[in-house]
């Protein structure tokens, strides 16, 4: 009977965190897809609006040169998902061959190789030939997709966690405990006795012990989101920096255009005069910049869209820790009996004190027997997973992306993770990071140090040196 009850108070409450913990996934999931189908869609508009400004205000310009254009939000959107890119060098590229396709198509009356358009490439980043739009461009939406990446990134990192740590296996100390709480009243005759509410809050303070260490980094992680939040609201806010794409596209290709003459001459000095065409002159008129004035505010859709995940993220903030008394609710006699519960022996006030949140906190838990010494593996690597993603969002706020690799010795999570100055390796990948343990090399314990130099070594020569000195001043 009581390996029956064992099975049963294990299976009770296994099923309890990890339905508890698939509502919190799910309401996760459903930020993160609603919040990933908006920035897809954002491309989709911003492509169709340059496909349409640049066909009617330029074209056959457009014509010429769809492909770039497709190419250019194609890559984009790969970014974003996860493919192996890295966006400065996208956005580099995309101005490199519009310049390229943009020069011929301009000086038609020339006959233009490959390689003077090398040499047209290479004066480009003093010339200019698109105005300050490139760099201004690749300011806004460097930070603006990293950002929105790396927040798309953290929502689906944070649900792996939670879908993890709630499948940890329960210890057979705890499995005891909730046997105790639960089934043996019924042994005792008092099956009306529900258990003291301070009673069950230490024994799933016991339980959860491990879960509650996340406490800590997911709070951080919570917080450092909120600000992602704040920055993608922002005036310049990331759907008018998506959607602002057309136009500002559209006004470097007209800066080209009034400026091309005098491109043309520095470029001639530089690269000599090239060859005459059979080509007549001015054969592509001056286009017109047709793409809609965008909004620096945020729409409607975006601040409802950033609100909710917003409020979620308050709403969770405390999870682990309200995870045991949440747990309770359903068990216990509730505060108003609370001399007409199950203490565990039988149905009296329940004396001892309620104990603090996580491992450490434990040590004196009158209810689960727990060795605080051996920390659960499963959610320590967690904890540097939701470290990891805390850094990388950090980082993100200023446009800048990069990969951290936890290889801290210590386990149980007393580094930050953080890495300094330079020493930060740049990561071009949108995939979530590897939820998988990362690699943690160790080092040789003090112990096993071998200090060797030359002055040891030569310690034995030193010695007989000055003895045969004093032989030698002895005889004297």
């Amino acid at each position: 009977m009581e390996e029956n009850l064992l099975n049963l108070s294990r299976r009770e409450f296994e099923t309890q965190v990890k339905e508890s913990g698939r509502t919190l996934q799910a309401s996760l999931n459903v930020q993160l897809k609603s919040f990933d189908a908006y920035f897809l869609e954002l491309f989709n508009r911003s492509e169709a609006s340059l496909q349409t400004s640049i066909q009617t205000g330029f074209g056959p310009l457009f014509s010429q040169n769809a492909k770039v254009f497709q190419d250019l939000y194609s890559d984009l959107r790969g970014y974003y998902r996860g493919s192996n890119v890295n966006l400065e060098e996208v956005l580099n590229e995309f101005w490199a061959r519009l310049l390229e396709r943009l020069f011929k198509a301009l000086n038609v009356q020339y006959i233009i190789g490959e390689e003077y358009l090398e040499c047209v490439a290479k004066q480009s980043e003093t010339l200019k030939p698109f105005g300050d739009t490139p760099r201004e461009l690749k300011t806004k939406i460097t930070r603006t997709v990293i950002a929105a990446r790396t927040f798309a990134q953290s929502l689906g990192v944070s649900g792996e966690a939670v879908r993890r740590v709630s499948q940890v296996n329960m210890s057979t100390e705890c499995v005891r405990a909730i046997m105790k709480m639960t089934y043996c009243p019924h042994c005792s005759g008092m099956a009306f006795a529900k258990p003291c509410s301070n009673y069950c809050k230490n024994v799933m303070k016991g339980c959860l012990a491990n879960q509650a260490d996340l406490d800590s980094e997911w709070r951080n992680l919570a917080d450092t989101m909120l600000e992602v939040v704040d920055k993608l609201s922002r005036p310049y806010s990331v759907d008018s920096v998506v959607l602002s794409l057309p136009k500002r596209i559209a006004e470097a290709i007209l800066y080209m255009q009034d400026n091309l003459n005098t491109f043309n001459n520095k470029v001639f000095q530089a690269c000599g005069s090239p060859a005459q065409s059979s080509e007549s002159e001015d054969q592509i008129k001056r286009g017109r910049n047709t793409a809609e004035e965008v909004s620096g505010t945020p729409g409607a859709q975006l601040e409802k869209l950033l609100s909710d995940v917003s409020r979620m993220l308050r709403d969770i903030m405390q999870y682990w820790v309200h995870l045991p008394r949440k747990l309770c609710v359903d068990r216990d006699s509730g505060p108003s009996e609370t001399d007409k519960c199950w203490n565990g022996m039988n149905v009296a006030s329940y004396l001892p004190e309620v104990m603090g949140d996580g491992l450490a906190s434990q040590i004196n838990n009158p209810e689960v027997e727990i060795d605080i010494t051996k920390p659960d593996m499963a959610v320590r690597n967690q904890i540097m997973q939701l470290r990891i993603m805390i850094n990388r969002l950090t980082y993100a706020i200023n446009g800048k992306d990069v990969d951290f690799q936890d290889t801290s010795d210590d386990i149980s999570g007393s580094g930050s993770g953080m890495c300094a100055g330079d020493q930060c390796s740049r990561d071009t990948r949108l995939s979530a990071p590897n939820t998988d343990k990362p690699n943690v090399y160790s080092y040789p314990s003090e112990k096993k140090k071998v200090v060797t130099g030359r002055s040891s070594q030569n310690l034995p020569c030193v010695s007989l040196y000055l003895l045969s000195l004093v032989t030698v001043l002895l005889r004297r």
